[in-house]
């Protein structure tokens, strides 16, 4: 089990819960046999009286309730030997809950299968104009991307926002970038420019002159002398900082500002660089399911607002 931090925790576990176990039947054994007190009495009663009359016998227990103990320790054992429980040992049966809920997808999947079928032919771009379609991926982008985009994917700081249409795209708006970006996953760096560019008055210079492109308010002495300091970043976000959809390198210009505004914002990603991860979606989401949940993220920045969503048919 990957849980333990070695073979020795293992065995231990193991070790543990056979000897409960087998403690427990010898217990049971020898509460069976004995008597509850060893002081001999005539009436053959423990001494204990309870409103005025009622005495307990010192009897062993009943023969039926110890052998339904016993029982009890024996099934314990087998359950034990057949499924996961003695530490890193799998069981007879290999059963496990990965196991058991990968199973239970897959049974998912296939009685979904004639429901995703009529959507698989057609295009992802198509499908952004289908209510059934739609009402399908939106209860998928609920479960699986509204915790980094929000329920109504607008997105927040450090996730991007998808619902400003391809100008505000960090890559191309099209079915199949959407699909390979959930499948695959996505990872946006923006390397540490801080040694490149020099001293903190050169940083806060060119974070002024990046602050302009975009006409943010902004001191114009220091953009002015940031500009010179751009080539830096040129490389990447073009020379007139509108980006490059194709390397992921966000337009300077727009006024969306992805990772936070201000000169302190834009210093901090200068000097020290960013990371940005998109998560593939492959492990979780079948390439139909994918197909559905891509054409309802499409429909978000391409005229989604103009499609109404009906409920997806229960079954």
């Amino acid at each position: 089990m990957a849980d333990f931090f070695n073979e020795g925790w293992s065995w231990y576990v193991a070790l543990l819960s056979v000897a409960s176990v087998l403690a427990c039947a010898v217990l049971l054994w020898l509460a069976g046999k004995a008597r509850v007190s060893a002081k001999a009495r005539a009436d053959n009663t423990t001494g204990h009286v309870w409103d005025e009359d009622l005495r307990e016998y010192n009897n062993p227990l009943p023969r039926w309730w110890m052998w339904l103990f016993i029982i009890t320790v024996i099934f314990g054992l087998i359950y034990l030997a057949l499924y996961p429980g003695l530490g890193a040992y799998e069981g007879m049966h290999k059963w496990s809950q990965q196991g058991q809920h990968q199973a239970d997808a897959r049974q998912m999947r296939e009685a979904l299968a004639p429901m995703y079928a009529q959507f698989t032919a057609k295009p992802v771009a198509d499908l952004a104009k289908d209510a059934q379609a739609l009402a399908i991926g939106q209860r998928h982008f609920m479960n699986y991307c509204s915790q980094c985009h929000g329920s109504d994917a607008r997105g927040g700081k450090g996730y991007p926002n998808l619902t400003q249409g391809a100008a505000g795209w960090l890559g191309p708006l099209s079915g199949e970038h959407i699909v390979q970006t959930i499948t695959q996953g996505r990872q946006g760096v923006m390397p540490a420019m801080g040694a490149a560019i020099g001293s903190e008055a050169a940083i806060s210079d060119l974070a002024h002159y990046v602050m302009s492109l975009s006409g943010s308010p902004h001191n114009e002495i220091k953009a002015f002398g940031g500009k010179k300091y751009f080539a830096a970043c040129a490389a990447c976000h073009g020379n007139d900082g509108k980006g490059n959809k194709a390397l992921g390198a966000s337009n300077l210009t727009d006024n969306d500002w992805l990772h936070g505004w201000g000169e302190e914002a834009i210093v901090n990603i200068i000097k020290n660089g960013k990371t940005n991860v998109m998560p593939a979606q492959a492990a979780w989401l079948s390439p139909e399911q994918i197909h559905v949940l891509a054409a309802y993220v499409l429909s978000l920045s391409a005229g989604g607002s103009d499609l109404t969503v009906q409920p997806a048919p229960t079954r």
